[in-house]
């Protein structure tokens, strides 16, 4: 297995909505698997489902910040990475 891809970092997460923003440094689109690494945090996901400016999208670009629904809780700073076979 590659290593992970670092994509972005998490900048907010919004617990009552389970939803975690990350600033991107490259793409990513629904579909992808994440993995999401910090002090307490350490999962693996596949993205369901995007937002930019509130408004659903299928993939975000280097700069964006991206909400994405999380299946747990994550911090701000914790790492984004995408998971590549």
């Amino acid at each position: 297995m590659a290593p992970d891809q670092p994509i972005g970092k998490i900048t907010h997460f919004y617990s009552h909505l389970g939803v975690g923003i990350i600033a991107l440094t490259t793409s990513l689109k629904v579909g992808d698997s994440i993995h999401v690494k910090g002090h307490t945090t350490d999962f693996t996901q596949e993205v369901k489902s995007l937002q930019l400016n509130h408004q659903d999208v299928n993939a975000g670009k280097k700069g964006d910040e991206i909400g994405v629904k999380l299946d747990q809780k994550v911090r701000h700073g914790d790492t984004v990475s995408l998971v590549t076979a």
